[in-house]
C-alpha cells in the first residue's frame, strides 16, 4: 500500500485546462495513445465513462466522475472564425468533482468527504486511480455512516471498476427515504429487488439477527418463489391453479374502505364525474356507518323514500354531525343497499320507487354494479357481508402485514387474478390502512416498528396521467411518499416505465437503483431526478448489461455503477421470460392437459366437489359452455347484420 495515492508519472493522463464549478476539461496526453494503462502488473482503462480519476492538491485529494471524452474541435465548433488543424487537434476529457480526501500513511486510511472545498488549478494534472485507491475511496465514503449502534450498511453488489470492491447501501436512508428501482424489461429489475431484501434478510450486523416488516404487492404473482420461509404469502382470491401453495386468503373487508374508494369501486372510471351517485354512495355508508356504530336507529324493513333514522337514546345531533364516516367502523352491505334502494330510491314520504327521469336510474345503476361485483369469485374476499361473530377484527387484519408470522417478514399480497379496476382501490386501501396505522403510533411505538411498503408495477397504481380507477391509489400513495418519513413507513417504487410513473411520487424518492433503460423518454425522465453532476452516469443507462446498475442518492455512500449480487436459482423471483425456442422443441399439448387447463378456468378443479367426482359431468359442461360460446361468437355477428338489414 506504499504506492497507493502518489502521483506516479505512470498514472497520469493530461492536465486541466478548465474549471467551471465542479465541471473538469482535461487535455489528454500526446503519450496516452490507447485509452488503457498497464501499471503494477494491472490493465487500466483511462477516461472510460463513469470511472474515476484524481488531482493532487498538496496533502489533499480530489475525486472526480468521468462524464464525456470529446476532441477540442467540438468545443468550438460554433465558432466559424476559429479552424482547427487536425494534426492540433487535442482530446478533451470532461468530468465532475464529487468529493475530496486526505491519506494517512500512518493508519493507510482515507479520510473522505462528499463535496468540495478546494478546487484545482488549470495546467495541474489528472490521474488515474489504482484498483486498491478506488476500494479505499468506496471504503471511507461508506465509513460515514458505520458510527450507528447497529450499521445499517448492507452489502447489495460490487462496484464496477473498483477492484470487486463491496458496494454497501445504507438502509436506514434507503428505505426510510423512499427508493426507486427502475428498469426495462430484461435488465433484472425484479432479480435487484429479491436481491436487496435477501441482502437484508441476510443481514446481522454485530451478531444481531433483524427482524423487518415488509410489505409488497406483487401483480404478477412471481416473488413468492424467491424467498421461502422467509415470506408470508396472501392471494386475494384462491385460484384454483395454485391452490396447492401455502398461501393464505387475504383478510380486507369492505369496511375498511373509505367512501372514496368505495365509491371508486362500485361506479368505476366510465362515470367518475357523476357526482350525484357520488352522493349516493356517501349518504349509503353514512348511514350504515353510524348504524353499526350505534348512533342511529334502523329505518325498518319497508322505509318511506327520504326518511331519516331516528338518534340512540344516547347520542346527540352534534355526534352524529361530527361522525367521521370514512373510519373503519364495520358495517352490513344488506343497510347500505336497503338505503340505496328504499331510502334514496322512493318517492319522499312514500314507498313508490322514483321516476327514472327523477333519479331511480342511477340508484339501479349502482345495484346492479354491486350486485355484479358480489357475483364475482374474485372479490369475494372484500365483499363478504359483515357478521360480528364470523368478519375479522381491525387488529387481526392488521397483523396480517406488521403481526407475528413465525419469522415470515415479508409479506407478500399477491394481487395476480384481479382486474386493474379493482387493484387500483384495493392497492389504496393497504396503502392507507398502513399509513393510518403508523399515524396512531406513538413515537416511541414506531421508533420499534418500521415498515417497508414496496409497490411493485408502480405505473399501475401511480400513473403518470390521471385515470379514474387510479385515484384513490394515487392519492394513498402520494402521501406516504410526503409523510411516510416522519411516521417510520418507506416507500419502495419499482417500475420498467418510469416515464408513465407519477411525477411528484417519484421526485419524492432520495435513492435510486436504476438498470438499463433502453427507451429515451425514460432516460429523460430518469435524468430530471438526479443531479446535474451525475449525468455522465445517466448516460451510460442504456449501454449497461444484465444486473449492473447506476446507484444514486442518501443511501449510497457515493454515485457509482455497480453490479448487483448474483443469486442462486431458487432466491430469484418466477419472472423469467419464456423461451419460444425451448418451449416450441416440445410437442403440442394433448387434449387430457388442455382439459386441466379448461377445468382450472371455469372453476370446476378445486372448488366443487361434486364435479371432481364425476370426470364425465365435468367434460359434459366445459364442452357446452365452449359449444355455447362458439354460438355465440357467430350468432352475434349475424344478428348485427340482420339488424342493420333491417333499419
Amino acid at each position: 500500500m506504499s504506492n497507493v495515492f502518489q502521483a506516479r508519472t505512470e498514472l497520469k493522463i493530461g492536465k486541466i485546462i478548465e474549471v467551471s464549478g465542479n465541471n473538469l476539461r482535461i487535455e489528454i496526453d500526446d503519450n496516452v495513445n490507447e485509452l488503457i494503462r498497464a501499471v503494477d502488473g494491472q490493465v487500466y482503462s483511462v477516461g472510460q465513462m463513469g470511472s474515476i480519476i484524481k488531482v493532487h492538491f498538496g496533502r489533499k485529494l480530489l475525486f472526480a466522475f468521468v462524464r464525456s471524452l470529446k476532441m477540442r474541435s467540438e468545443l468550438i465548433s460554433d465558432d466559424t472564425s476559429q479552424i482547427i488543424n487536425a494534426a492540433d487537434d487535442a482530446r478533451i476529457l470532461e468530468a465532475d468533482l464529487f468529493g475530496q480526501g486526505i491519506w494517512s500513511n500512518k493508519n493507510s486510511q482515507l479520510h473522505f468527504s462528499r463535496g468540495v472545498e478546494t478546487y484545482p488549478l488549470p495546467l495541474q494534472s489528472a490521474y488515474i486511480c489504482l484498483n486498491d485507491e478506488l476500494e479505499a475511496v468506496y471504503k471511507a465514503a461508506e465509513s460515514n455512516a458505520q458510527d450507528e449502534a447497529i450499521t445499517p450498511m448492507v452489502p447489495i453488489g460490487n462496484y464496477i471498476g473498483g477492484n470487486n470492491a463491496i458496494c454497501r447501501a445504507n438502509i436506514d436512508k434507503l428505505f426510510g427515504h423512499h427508493f426507486a428501482i427502475l428498469g426495462s424489461t430484461g435488465s433484472g429489475k425484479s432479480g435487484t429487488v429479491a436481491s436487496i431484501l435477501h441482502s437484508v434478510l441476510d443481514h446481522e450486523p454485530e451478531g444481531t439477527t433483524l427482524k423487518p416488516r415488509i410489505v409488497m404487492i406483487d401483480p404478477h404473482g412471481e416473488y413468492a418463489s424467491a424467498f421461502g420461509d422467509r415470506a408470508k404469502v396472501y392471494r386475494a382470491y384462491n385460484d384454483a391453479s395454485v391452490a396447492d401453495d401455502e398461501a393464505e386468503l387475504l383478510k380486507l373487508p369492505y369496511w375498511l374502505m373509505s367512501s372514496d374508494e368505495l365509491r371508486s369501486l362500485i361506479i368505476g372510471k366510465t362515470e367518475h364525474e357523476a357526482t350525484s351517485q357520488n352522493n349516493i354512495i356517501y349518504e349509503a355508508i353514512t348511514y350504515a356507518r353510524l348504524l353499526e356504530a350505534g348512533y342511529v336507529q334502523d329505518i325498518g324493513a319497508e322505509p318511506n323514500g327520504g326518511a331519516e333514522a331516528a338518534l340512540s337514546v344516547d347520542k346527540t345531533e352534534e355526534q352524529v354531525l361530527n361522525f367521521d364516516r370514512d373510519k373503519p367502523v364495520p358495517f352490513k352491505l344488506t343497510q347500505f343497499v336497503k338505503h340505496i334502494d328504499k331510502v334514496q330510491g322512493r318517492k319522499a314520504g312514500k314507498q313508490d320507487h322514483l321516476a327514472a327521469s327523477a333519479g331511480r336510474d342511477k340508484v339501479d345503476n349502482i345495484l346492479k354494479k354491486l350486485k355484479v361485483l358480489r357475483s364475482n369469485p374474485q372479490l369475494s374476499f372484500l365483499l363478504k357481508e359483515y357478521t360480528e361473530e364470523s368478519s375479522p377484527k381491525l387488529q387481526e387484519i392488521l397483523s396480517q402485514f406488521v403481526g407475528e408470522a413465525d419469522g415470515k417478514d415479508i409479506r407478500i399480497i399477491d394481487i395476480s387474478g384481479l382486474p386493474n379496476e379493482v387493484a387500483g382501490p384495493l392497492t389504496a386501501l393497504i396503502s392507507r390502512l398502513l399509513f393510518q396505522y403508523k399515524l396512531w403510533q406513538t413515537r416511541d411505538e414506531r421508533e420499534k416498528d418500521p415498515v417497508l411498503f414496496v409497490c411493485e408495477e408502480a405505473h399501475r397504481y401511480v400513473p403518470n396521467h390521471g385515470e379514474a380507477q387510479y385515484k384513490e391509489a394515487q392519492d394513498a400513495i402520494r402521501r406516504i411518499a410526503k409523510e411516510g418519513r416522519k411516521y417510520g413507513l418507506g416507500l419502495g417504487l419499482i417500475s420498467q416505465r418510469p416515464s408513465d410513473v407519477e411525477s411528484t411520487v417519484l421526485s419524492q424518492c432520495n435513492s435510486w437503483i436504476v438498470l438499463r433503460l433502453s427507451n429515451s423518454s425514460d432516460q429523460e425522465h430518469v435524468s430530471k431526478f438526479l443531479p446535474d453532476s451525475l449525468s455522465g452516469l445517466t448516460k451510460m443507462l442504456s449501454a449497461l448489461t444484465r444486473r449492473e446498475a447506476i446507484f444514486v442518492g442518501e443511501a449510497a455512500a457515493l454515485p457509482s455503477r455497480i453490479r448487483i449480487r448474483e443469486l442462486s436459482p431458487e432466491q430469484l423471483p418466477n419472472s423469467n421470460d419464456i423461451k419460444f425456442a425451448s418451449g416450441w422443441s416440445n410437442d403440442a399439448i394433448q387434449e387430457a392437459d388442455l382439459m386441466t387447463i379448461v377445468n382450472r378456468w371455469c372453476g370446476t378443479a378445486g372448488s366443487n366437489s361434486v364435479m371432481l367426482a364425476s370426470k364425465a359431468l365435468t367434460r359434459q359442461f366445459c364442452r357446452t359452455r365452449f359449444a355455447r360460446c362458439k354460438l355465440q361468437r357467430y350468432h352475434r355477428p349475424l344478428m348485427a347484420l340482420s339488424s342493420h338489414s333491417t333499419t
